[in-house]
């Protein structure tokens, strides 16, 4: 199953949707096997250690250290990895809303961590984009 790659039928379809919670992203060193109890939403080693992006309730009851505490948006519309502008136009909305914003691009969906304080605001500059 192939995802979209047309930019204008990806702004037009995209539907973002704040998701309930606060995520966090921590940082851990060694494997990721007894990490995985966490349930993490996702993972990226670099040479400093292992990213885990977490609920912030997982990662409070297992006492790791996180920066700031962020919501959860996802593009509903099945984005394909190889499509061209979506992360662009993404980041000029949130860019011209003041929010700051880190994008993680999965299989079917583009989903963006936001601050919490900010989750509302996002969420609006980001249906500007879609027609209605």
């Amino acid at each position: 199953m192939s995802g979209e790659t047309d930019l204008a039928r990806l702004l037009a379809e995209m539907n973002p949707i704040l998701r309930e919670g606060e995520y966090v992203y921590c940082t851990v060193e060694g494997d990721a096997a007894p990490w995985l109890a966490l349930e993490p939403i996702g993972t990226f080693r670099e040479a400093e250690g292992l990213t885990l992006i977490l609920e912030r309730w997982r990662a409070d009851e297992a006492g790791l250290p996180y920066g700031p505490v962020l919501r959860l948006i996802t593009l509903s519309v099945h984005s394909a990895l190889e499509a061209v502008g979506l992360t662009a136009a993404v980041s000029e909305a949130l860019t011209s809303a003041s929010v700051s914003a880190n994008v993680v691009a999965a299989f079917y969906h583009d989903h963006i961590f936001v601050p919490a304080a900010d989750a509302e605001r996002a969420l609006e500059a980001l249906k500007t984009l879609s027609p209605v």
